[in-house]
């Protein structure tokens, strides 16, 4: 088969030649931590020949046993797939989560492992791994059932950022408070956001700051408030420009419309309606709230790309 590939069934992989080297998680925002047991495995594949690969699961496991209060997702799985290829992951398995696999017997989930992957050879995971029925499955329980059958296990110890462990868990609780720089050091890039700039209602024009509207509402959702970001088309061969974005609803002039990202440029910029662009997530500058007038609007954002200008100025 071509890599990179993405995969939602074992079965896809029937034609796979040379042996798999395999992380298994859920991996929500593809943090450092996870970052340290993808690498790994992908380590291990190219220095044996063999696949690289990652099990992770649709729809997160909460979905199913916590229905009414889900997690939710840092990152959709489109592209945490694109992200983890963009690690070297020749294969992604986005394996459907159901009560079925969730009632494995967790002494059992490798041997089925085997089973539907014959060329398993080693399975990579981080020491806090939880699997099986009633996540009753731990990191010596895979040593235990995996030499039976042949398989090597390889555990990552997690990595720790001021001395507490780094979990998506954080991530979301920072990303929730508008901690975008402690968001981004866990993450080990910068938070992101992506999708194609809409025609608004040109507010931002009519009070001197115009705007790049980006529709876009992630799970996991940023504090609504104005941030340093910078920005530019999805092709990485574009030079990256600096700007101010509000995230929200704007509440002083457009109140109980869906969230929207808007970013206001530093400088000229060509891009419109229909370009296709990423935005980056660089440093917090206040919370969105609702002014009395459009006047304090318009003041209170000259100061806002006042801050963020010598945010960038001082690197």
């Amino acid at each position: 088969m071509k890599f990179p590939a993405t995969v939602d069934s074992f079965e896809a992989l029937a034609a796979l030649k040379g042996p798999l080297h395999l992380a298994i998680g859920v991996f929500d925002g593809v943090h450092l931590g996870h970052k340290a047991v993808i690498e790994s495995a992908v380590s291990s594949a190219c220095r044996s020949g063999g696949v690289s690969g990652v099990l992770t699961f649709d729809p997160h496991p909460s979905r199913l046993f916590r229905s009414k209060k889900p997690t939710q997702l840092i990152v959709p799985i489109r592209k945490k797939s694109a992200m983890l290829h963009h690690l070297g992951v020749d294969v992604v398995i986005c394996k459907h989560f159901d009560f079925d696999y969730a009632s494995i017997e967790a002494g059992e989930f490798l041997a089925h492992l085997k089973e539907v992957l014959p060329l398993l050879t080693a399975v990579y995971v981080g020491s806090n791994f939880r699997f099986g029925k009633k996540r009753a499955g731990d990191v010596q329980v895979l040593i235990k059932s995996g030499k039976k059958i042949g398989l090597n296990i390889f555990s990552v110890d997690r990595i720790k950022h001021n001395g507490n462990p780094i979990s998506s868990t954080r991530i979301r609780e920072n990303l929730e408070a508008g901690e975008i720089e402690s968001v981004n050091d866990l993450l080990g890039y910068n938070y992101f956001s992506d999708g194609t700039i809409v025609n608004g209602a040109n507010l931002g024009r009519k009070l001197g700051f115009p705007t790049l509207n980006l529709p876009w509402e992630p799970e996991c959702r940023p504090l609504f408030g104005v941030y340093l970001v910078r920005f530019r088309l999805m092709d990485e061969a574009h030079e990256w420009l600096h700007g101010v974005a509000n995230y929200g609803i704007k509440p002083t002039v457009a109140e109980g419309e869906p969230p929207v990202l808007e970013i206001h440029a530093f400088s000229t910029t060509e891009l419109g309606a229909g370009d296709a662009v990423v935005v980056e997530w660089l440093r917090f500058i206040r919370p969105e709230r609702k002014f009395d007038s459009i006047e304090a609007l318009k003041a209170r954002i000259a100061e806002d790309c006042a801050l963020a200008r010598q945010f960038v100025q001082n690197g």
